[in-house]
């Protein structure tokens, strides 16, 4: 979560696993009305509690939360015109898609958190700055050029896309918030690791799956969870459970050093998907690592990037 504990307690990690469920029930609500109450109950809180629960934990209101979440899908709907495939939505149907009760009341949030109404919202512009900001932060100054976007049409890296049915999948997870912090993720990882040890698990699908998009969300607010298909579980602490349903991915071997992941990711989205015929799903990205996660340390891996999408 936002605060790392060393050695947390059991109450500690309960309020984790439980705020996590709340984030959950928010991912997968996010169109509807989501009152305090409900949101309070799917987290097995009083709605009293609940908020001072989620805000220490998170970093903000359950409200500031929700709104953010929802803007920031309204953003990578409004980028979904690079995809000529499907028809264009209209705002108002952004409107209700991320939850908005009409799109006066969508104008105006979004008017109040990026300064224009999204009819005049450059996208494009706003994303590069994004990626600047999240490439400043994250890399060292010399190699910083390694993560400069892959332009379309480009693939020197030899990509090639194989499409695969997944059936559905029950995932225990630990979720990192703020993930780009220095050595969150793997420490979440050996976590997760320790504790499908202990249940002779370890040797299953592990992945990794980052529920934003830093080119949209302030890198610091990316969440990031370490994953393990497992055949069921109940939430345990901080290891919470998630089931994904049937899904189609576009999927693209990578083994290498980071920045060839992120050309993957641009090489999928901006040359390989225009053309395909289909449209990214409403459920991130993966990487389905290729044994355990971090076998070869921190500076070169070896995963299966898999894109969910569908027919546009």
């Amino acid at each position: 979560m936002r605060n790392e504990h060393k050695n947390p307690d059991n109450k500690s990690l309960d309020y984790i696993d439980r705020v996590n469920r709340a984030i959950d029930f928010i991912l997968q609500n996010l169109d509807q009305s989501l009152k305090l109450e409900e949101v309070a109950k799917a987290a097995c809180f009083s709605p009293f509690h609940f908020h001072r629960i989620f805000r220490s934990l998170v970093g903000e209101s359950l409200n500031e939360f929700v709104k953010r979440i929802r803007l920031e899908h309204a953003i990578a709907l409004l980028s979904q015109k690079t995809w000529a495939t499907r028809r264009q939505q209209s705002l108002t149907e952004i409107a209700f898609a991320c939850g908005f009760t009409s799109s006066a009341d969508f104008s105006r949030c979004f008017k109040q958190r990026y300064g224009v109404p999204p009819s005049q919202f450059d996208v494009e512009s706003f994303r590069l700055k994004r990626r600047e900001e999240w490439q400043n932060a994250i890399t060292d100054p010399k190699q910083r050029n390694l993560l400069n976007r892959l332009e379309p049409g480009a693939n020197p890296d030899g990509f090639e896309v194989r499409l695969r049915r997944l059936p559905p999948r029950i995932v225990a997870y630990i979720r990192v918030l703020d993930s780009f912090r220095d050595g969150a993720v793997p420490r979440a990882t050996e976590r997760l690791v320790q504790w499908a040890e202990a249940r002779g698990l370890a040797d299953g699908q592990w992945l990794g799956y980052m529920w934003d998009n830093p080119e949209i969300v302030e890198y610091q607010n990316c969440r990031y969870d370490v994953g393990l298909e497992v055949p069921d579980v109940a939430p345990c602490g901080e290891v919470g459970r998630f089931e994904f349903p049937a899904m189609q991915v576009a999927e693209v071997e990578v083994r290498g050093p980071f920045d060839l992941g992120m050309r993957a990711m641009d090489w999928l989205f901006r040359s390989w998907l225009p053309s395909s015929g289909f449209v990214p799903t409403e459920q991130p990205g993966f990487e389905a690592w290729i044994g355990r996660p971090y076998a070869h340390g921190t500076s070169y891996f070896e995963f299966h990037l898999q894109l969910p999408i569908e027919q546009g």
